[in-house]
């Protein structure tokens, strides 16, 4: 009994001191006006560190949007399971997540993310406490990554678009609505030819607003297959085959466009990177924190990562 007892108190110590190895650094980087508030983890210097790149929306550091209910928790699943990896993670509160950056976000661009992570990009290329810099563009963020890896090692697209965001959208649209579709095409066509929309449908109000027509015209103007050309250093393209948002076929799009990637498609993972076994559980996992993240993902990264 006193052997018993002296390991479980033994293992129950060991357990906390692994824990106690994860340091955790709350860092604000500013893009002039723009608060870029986040979270850098680690375990020990001098290892890899990846820097993640959010996809559309108001996403905060942990993957959530709380003003949506979206709660998938995704990235903190993400930043916990490679921290274990001792593999370096900064995520933070996309410029529209951030309260202190609403008067400033008025005229924001499309590009404008991309300046974002450059300036953490720089910050962190200063910081001799991590070998390396991957950047994981997940969703909008594949390309947003893709504009701003002029500075790092290594580039993973997860989830990213394989074609310019008019196709993917009205793809979407008409899915559920084809007559809704093809009026979409015609806003986008109006919008590419005349850089704005007199005119706009009130069912696709939500997309073509006046104050959207700016960044989307200059969004549909960059192609995913052509800046994925110009990358150079070593990349890795992934998708899940549960994804409801971007297909397999964009991520074969960015393949093609880059023979020398590595293209990795992932059984049973949806767009928030949780493992799906239920169909019904898909949309869920969107709201619900419980949906574990895959572990075929994690163990793809850090094996890129680490290489």
């Amino acid at each position: 009994m006193i052997r018993i007892i002296s390991y479980v108190i033994v293992s129950v110590f060991g357990i906390i001191i692994s824990f106690a190895q994860i340091k955790s650094e709350e860092i604000t980087i500013n893009n002039q006006a723009i608060q870029l508030p986040g979270t850098l983890t680690y375990s020990q210097e001098k290892v890899p560190l990846i820097i993640w790149v959010h996809g559309s929306g108001p996403v905060d550091r942990n993957g959530n949007q709380p003003a949506q209910n979206v709660n998938a928790n995704y990235i903190k699943q993400f930043r916990d399971a490679v921290n274990k990896e001792n593999i370096a993670f900064f995520s933070f509160d996309k410029r529209t997540a951030t309260k202190n950056n609403s008067a400033y976000l008025k005229d924001t661009k499309f590009t404008d993310f991309a300046l974002d992570i450059d300036l953490i990009v720089n910050h962190f290329k200063k910081d001799n406490r991590f070998t390396k810099i991957t950047l994981v563009g997940h969703s909008q963020g594949s390309l947003i990554a893709m504009l701003a890896s002029k500075n790092i090692d290594k580039y993973i697209s997860l989830a990213g678009a394989g074609e310019t965001i008019d196709k993917t959208i009205v793809k979407q649209i008409s899915k559920n609505n084809l007559t809704l579709g093809e009026a979409a095409q015609k806003q986008f066509d109006t919008l590419k030819a005349k850089g704005k929309i007199e005119t706009v449908n009130p069912f696709l109000m939500n997309i073509f607003a006046k104050q959207n027509q700016e960044f989307l015209h200059e969004w549909m103007q960059i192609n995913p297959t052509e800046e994925i050309k110009k990358i150079t250093i070593p990349t890795l393209i992934i998708n899940g085959d549960k994804d409801l948002q971007v297909k397999i076929e964009d991520a074969e799009n960015l393949k093609n466009a880059k023979p020398n990637a590595e293209l990795v498609i992932i059984k049973n993972m949806n767009h928030v990177l949780k493992n799906i076994e239920k169909e019904e559980d898909n949309m869920t996992s969107y709201f619900s924190p419980d949906f574990p993240i895959s572990e075929k993902l994690i163990k793809t990264i850090v094996e890129f990562v680490k290489k």
